[in-house]
């Protein structure tokens, strides 16, 4: 293996830039090959191009999965893991030793234009979830590059906007699912951001790419840029950043740099060395010859993995699933030209396209089909709008399929609204008014305007963005041939202004503040009693279930063991999924939501059957990152631990005690009245204050005088002259030192 002191300085500099758009530097003289790395993430997209950037219609056939906005709804991190092991493979086949991907950049608002590539409002969902793109790709020998490190929450001026976040809010919102995904399954690689986070462009963050990950995450692999996020070399080796993509030829101000001081040269063989890590881990996969993937197993793991994504909102008087004999009026132009997954780099060559019409032809459906509208922006028409209501007065049912153009949703811009197109909302209400069964099949990649059009609806299923095997998938839940079992993984706001981050969407003159903090989401929704059309976490089935005999015990001083069974109490096998939010205890000393997600299992129930889950909940389940100390904090207590089927729909809450973390914060003169009051140490200073204040031997505290009391408890002990005087700073010093006694005495 190669070793970075085998290389010029120049080599060196020349492996923490590109090849060319798509491949590592290579170093032919030392057999040091230029691998490919490029686009996911939700499946493989290869240029024919060898050295052209983004060229969306040139792309090799590769199989398109559900983007995360589907797949997140699956709640499934084992399918999730077979998809992850499809990619890996069809990487190998195509030569390609890095796939960029998964993205799990929060859904901060839901206009977010990039919705449809991420995984959830939710931190511990996403990392749960997307963990299985990492370990499937990976153990097949291929890397994954872990994407957008960090608070890429908007496409609105993304290349250079300042994200201003306070720590509390990155570290319990932005940065988990980062976090666990790399303590627990080391991605190859990470993506920094394009966007500024507190000042410092993501490519040039040491706080995030070396003092966070690294030092405290211990992160292993590389770190490189998004496409044209470096914009200084020598800023962003210091930072932290391995490679940047594509080659911007700078490499001689890299050499130039170390030779001036700007850049020590140990801190470049840092990162020149993780690249030749990287090219020497790829090795083995890239040298297997012949490998070509099975496109029909990968075919069926989509279609498994559509049908998983699907999330049934409504279903009135069981008009779901359709009898074989149902009369269908297919209604919508999705049905023949579905929208599969959505725009710009990650945009995916199928290897085969199933729509719903192919689908209904497949499997002999009695159907007719009125396009309805066109996917432009051009007025609707007499005859489409005629052509539609009749066919749906001739019908038993109407599948109305609906959504977003592409044009309204796509990697570069963000959403304005959250309203569905007016022509298809005017045609449902007629439809509607002359045939009511309609079941209405939603296409789009993030969260869309329910009210009112939803009346006009028996049945809706959100179906996301399912990717090549989409319409085989929606035609698999219309007739009952698999069951529902999907659940949102974000909130449907009432109104895009009920969301807590629109005050300051998207921001302006370079720079959003994040001014929601940790309430993101359902956290805001839930803690503030804020309507929603439907809730985090919520989705319907054919099947009924019922969650009992919940347990919920501690087994250790920050941590927690629930445990539940879970009922079929229907006649149709079927899947559950049963969440685990917790409550913060009562004494915490900041604001926090009124619970969080904390665990998850699906457990897959025959009908009539029971089965037991178990859920652990670890320290972090209960913690809270504390600003004032710099860290997690566990403060003692009781929590409530919710288990519940939606963030709104709680089965049964228990509580449980914990010791908590045992950090003890020392009092100083900083510290107020009142904190020394509730401090053991502190309280027997303030008695012996008070004691010696009566005998004479210190000024008196006014123990009767309200007005007194209630001033010096929110007072620092070193504000006591303003109540007292010169006295004040004898009683100040008395409390430090008397304080400082009984924990050397106490042993503390």
């Amino acid at each position: 293996m190669v070793d970075v002191h085998d290389l010029t300085l120049e080599e060196k500099a020349s492996l923490t830039s590109g090849g060319d758009a798509w491949h590592f530097q290579p170093i032919e003289r030392l057999g040091v090959p230029g691998y490919m790395l490029t686009d996911g993430p939700h499946g493989l997209r290869k240029e024919n191009s060898e050295v052209a950037a983004l060229d969306m219609k040139n792309t090799v056939p590769a199989t398109c999965f559900p983007p995360a906005a589907g797949m997140s709804s699956s709640w499934n991190p084992q399918l999730v893991r077979e998809v992850g092991v499809a990619m890996g493979e069809e990487c190998i086949q195509e030569d390609v030793a890095v796939i960029l991907g998964p993205g799990v950049n929060i859904k901060r608002n839901p206009l977010g234009g990039r919705s449809f590539e991420y995984w959830s409002e939710d931190p511990y969902l996403a990392g749960h979830e997307a963990i299985g793109i990492v370990e499937g790709v990976q153990s097949q020998g291929i890397g994954t590059s872990l994407k957008h490190y960090a608070a890429n929450n908007q496409e609105t001026d993304r290349l250079r906007i300042n994200a201003r976040i306070s720590e509390r809010a990155l570290r319990e919102i932005y940065l988990p699912a980062f976090e666990h995904i790399v303590k627990t399954a080391q991605p190859w690689t990470i993506m920094c951001a394009y966007n500024q986070l507190n000042g410092a462009f993501g490519s040039e963050n040491h706080h995030l790419l070396t003092e966070i990950l690294r030092d405290e995450w211990g992160f292993e692999g590389i770190v490189m840029s998004d496409w044209g996020a470096v914009h200084d070399r020598v800023a962003s080796l210091n930072g932290g950043l391995n490679l940047e993509m594509p080659p911007s030829y700078t490499d001689d101000e890299v050499v130039v740099a170390v030779k001036d001081g700007r850049l020590d040269e140990k801190q470049l063989d840092k990162m020149a060395q993780g690249m030749l890590d990287l090219a020497e881990k790829a090795r083995e996969a890239m040298e297997r010859e012949g490998f070509v993937f099975d496109k029909e197993t990968h075919h069926a793991i989509a279609r498994r993995a559509a049908q998983e994504s699907i999330v049934m909102l409504k279903n009135e008087n069981g008009l779901l699933p359709f009898a074989g004999t149902t009369k269908v009026a297919v209604i919508g132009e999705f049905a023949r030209t579905p929208r599969y997954q959505g725009g710009g780099s990650s945009h995916i060559h199928p290897t085969k396209m199933t729509s719903l019409l192919d689908a209904l032809e497949e499997r002999g459906t009695d159907f007719v089909f009125a396009p309805g509208f066109t996917l432009d922006r051009s007025e609707q028409t007499s005859e489409l709008t005629d052509a539609a209501v009749e066919a749906a007065r001739n019908a038993d049912v109407v599948v109305f399929t609906m959504g977003l153009p592409e044009e309204e949703e796509s990697e570069g811009f963000d959403r304005t609204h959250l309203d569905m197109p007016a022509k298809q909302l005017e045609l449902l209400s007629r439809v509607a008014e002359v045939n009511p069964n309609v079941v209405a099949v939603l296409s789009n990649g993030s969260a869309v305007q329910m009210n009112p059009w939803q009346d006009d609806t028996r049945a809706i299923l959100e179906t996301w963005l399912l990717g090549q095997a989409g319409g085989s998938a929606v035609a698999d839940i219309l007739f009952g041939d698999a069951n529902p079992s999907g659940k949102l993984a974000q909130s449907f706001p009432l109104d895009i202004k009920d969301d807590p981050s629109m005050v300051n969407w998207p921001g302006g003159d370079r720079i959003v503040d994040y001014g929601e903090g940790v309430f993101v989401g359902y956290r805001y929704y839930d803690t503030f009693d804020v309507d929603v059309a439907y809730p985090f976490g919520f989705g319907l089935s054919y099947s009924t279930f019922k969650v009992s005999d919940v347990r919920v015990e501690a087994t250790g001083d920050t941590s927690a063991r629930v445990t539940a069974r879970v009922t079929n109490t229907s006649d149709v096998d079927g899947a559950e999924v049963v969440q685990v939010y917790v409550n913060p205890a009562s004494e915490t000393p900041v604001e926090r939501p009124i619970h969080e997600l904390k665990g998850f299992v699906k457990v897959f129930v025959p009908a009539g059957e029971s089965v037991d889950v178990r859920v652990d909940l670890d320290d972090r389940a209960f913690a809270y990152w504390s600003e004032k100390d710099g860290g997690w904090r566990v403060v003692p207590g009781e929590y409530g631990v919710e288990v519940a089927t939606s963030s709104r729909d709680i089965v049964s809450r228990e509580t449980v005690t914990l010791i908590g973390d045992g950090f003890y914060e020392e009092l100083n003169e900083w510290s107020n009245y009142g904190e020394f009051k509730k401090d053991p140490y502190g309280a027997l200073a303030v008695e012996h204050m008070l004691e010696k204040g009566r005998t004479g031997e210190l000024p008196a505290i006014p123990e009767d005088n309200l007005g007194v009391q209630l001033f010096l408890e929110t007072m620092p002990i070193n504000s006591m002259p303003v109540l007292f005087g010169k006295d004040g700073k004898r009683l100040t010093q008395f409390l430090l030192d008397d304080y400082a006694a009984e924990r050397e005495r106490l042993g503390k």
